[in-house]
């Protein structure tokens, strides 16, 4: 029996090596695997509204946000898993530490003395009907004008009113922390 086990195990290692990761609905960012012999996977049917909070900045300024990236890997599983990416609609909520990441290149470059790595990443999930909002308080709270924000993103009186309204629209809610 053992080398049974051992022979399966082997083969499983080695499909999913040879496997490739895919980008479905945003080609540059979030790459995932297809599963084909996943049990469970989401409909093709239908509509995903989700709204995703996001409280974090990067780890380091020279690296994007996993925190967004992981919003483009979100959009590549649905899509991955047969759901056509207008089915899928995501707001995403930024604020804290998180504003960061929506900075235009010359407050990036004031701050931190470099441009905004985000920005290709953001475009991509723009491009793939991705909304995005950044808090209000926020932007008051740390001083930040209105400028320092790119123009893909809206500035809303809170997140936390943003965050209840889109959950009372029945959007699910995703908190990446």
């Amino acid at each position: 029996m053992k080398p049974f086990i051992a022979l399966v195990l082997a083969t499983f290692i080695m499909s999913a090596a040879e496997a490739q990761k895919v980008n479905p609905i945003v080609k540059d960012f979030g790459s995932v695997w297809e599963v084909p012999f996943a049990k469970e996977t989401p409909s093709s049917k239908m509509k995903y509204n989700i709204v995703v909070d996001i409280t974090d900045a990067a780890a380091k300024p020279d690296t994007i946000n996993v925190y967004l990236e992981a919003v483009a890997t979100l959009m590549n599983l649905h899509g991955v898993g047969g759901v056509p990416a207008k089915n899928i609609h995501i707001i995403v909520v930024l604020h804290k530490a998180a504003t960061y990441s929506i900075f235009t290149n010359e407050m990036y470059q004031q701050r931190f003395k470099m441009n905004n790595p985000n920005l290709p990443l953001i475009a991509a999930l723009k491009e793939a009907g991705v909304e995005f909002f950044t808090c209000g308080q926020t932007l008051f709270r740390g001083k930040i004008e209105e400028k320092a924000i790119i123009p893909e993103v809206t500035i809303a009186t809170s997140a936390l009113t943003t965050l209840t309204t889109y959950q009372l629209k029945g959007y699910a809610m995703i908190n990446f922390k």
